[in-house]
């Protein structure tokens, strides 16, 4: 009888651990709180666009307002479209800009909105003309070796 209670304890134990890597994984991958709010899309279009991924952040003065919905090449500019899904509760203005941003140094991309001060409102399927795209690090460091090879180099 006591092994018996022992190896319920233990597979209570184990369900329990279970139960929470879900849980932990649910609440890390984002998943978890699915939001019931109205939202609208907007399209911006990037020549680079990095790492970055469908359900990335979407931010204004550091507030999460949206999420990143599509990501797709567009064959007719050579561009990447990208569609934001934003919470219906922020308005943001016609000329509104976005640009592809990291978080720390080598962290998670998500999108930065900066608002102008158009008194049109960006409605359902607008698009965001003012972008800028990925910093890639690797083109950085290309870059400033480069310039430092030139530097060296006899005239």
């Amino acid at each position: 009888m006591n092994k018996t209670v022992l190896d319920l304890w233990v597979g209570l134990f184990v369900i329990a651990g279970i139960v929470a890597l879900l849980f932990l994984a649910l609440k890390v991958g984002s998943m978890s709180a699915v939001k019931t709010s109205s939202s609208y899309e907007v399209v911006a279009r990037f020549d680079n666009i990095g790492g970055l991924k469908p359900r990335a952040p979407v931010k204004s003065a550091g507030v999460v307002v949206g999420r990143v919905a599509d990501i797709r090449f567009d064959n007719e500019t050579y561009e990447a479209a990208v569609t934001l899904r934003l919470d219906k509760r922020y308005a943001f203005p016609k000329d509104t800009s976005a640009a592809i941003m990291t978080s720390g140094l080598l962290g998670e991309q998500y999108i930065g909105l900066e608002a102008g001060g158009d008194p049109q409102a960006l409605k359902d399927q607008d698009r965001i003309f003012l972008t800028q795209s990925a910093v890639v690090l690797e083109n950085l460091i290309g870059h400033f070796i480069y310039g430092k090879a030139q530097e060296g180099a006899p005239q």
